[in-house]
């Protein structure tokens, strides 16, 4: 891929997937408002059955957000994440879990080497040190597994392949044949990012995770799932021109 030139006057457009988070997401917006930076904020409300999306729709002309999406039926984190790619207008864009375990606060340090011309894209890093809420030994080792195991198919030497923290330039992003409609996108977009030569730098991020009464969502199943798709997306790369610059 070749050299991309530093950006100026950055538009940073979040997307905020959102999943029965009533009780959360008018809290992580605010936090988003928090951040000195200048925020396109898209929120796609995947079908909620709680007030979610009534919840967003009453924040559409506050400030907190600027789109409010909406999807007829449940089709997963994934293809939240794609429609609010396909609305952003920012030059570049990351991921905002509507759950308050990551830290807006973060943002601006992962934008500052895209800014800079020295990356295509950051990922935030949850096992780099940060500070962090104790949780999880399992959880721990699960994502650390499969970071391993994604690193050996795409050669790269990430710490945290499943974060959500994935800020990347829009134009690179926009152009990303991503199909998963579920959790697989995380593994999708480090393949694809990967494949088409991404420079990719990694940061240490703060986390506060949720234990699943307070209703984290990820389970074992998924853990076996995302070692299907780091087979799938890093075996049989879709064809096209998509990874020429």
């Amino acid at each position: 891929m070749s050299r991309l030139q530093p950006i100026d006057d950055v538009l940073l457009s979040v997307v905020v997937p959102a999943y029965n988070e009533a009780a959360t997401i008018e809290a992580a917006l605010r936090q988003l408002k928090q951040v000195p930076l200048r925020l396109e904020v898209i929120a796609v409300d995947d079908a909620s059955s709680d007030d979610t999306g009534a919840i967003l729709d009453g924040l559409a002309g506050t400030g907190l957000v600027q789109q409010v999406l909406h999807h007829a039926t449940n089709r997963g984190k994934g293809a939240a994440l794609k429609t609010g790619i396909a609305a952003a207008t920012g030059s570049v864009i990351v991921a905002q879990d509507a759950d308050l375990e990551y830290d807006p606060a973060d943002l601006p340090r992962l934008l500052a080497p895209i800014k800079e011309g020295r990356a295509d894209a950051v990922y935030g890093s949850r096992f780099q040190g940060g500070p962090h809420r104790v949780l999880f030994f399992w959880h721990a080792v699960g994502n650390n597994f499969l970071t391993l195991v994604s690193n050996m198919f795409t050669n790269l030497n990430l710490t945290d392949m499943e974060t959500c923290y994935k800020m990347v330039r829009a134009d690179l992003l926009k152009r990303l044949p991503l199909t998963a409609e579920r959790f697989g996108i995380e593994v999708e977009l480090t393949a694809r990012l990967a494949q088409a030569g991404a420079r990719i730098w990694e940061l240490p991020i703060s986390y506060s995770g949720r234990t699943y009464a307070e209703g984290k969502k990820i389970t074992w199943r998924d853990g076996l799932a995302a070692m299907f798709h780091i087979l799938r997306y890093n075996l049989l790369p879709p064809r096209g021109r998509w990874r020429e610059r």
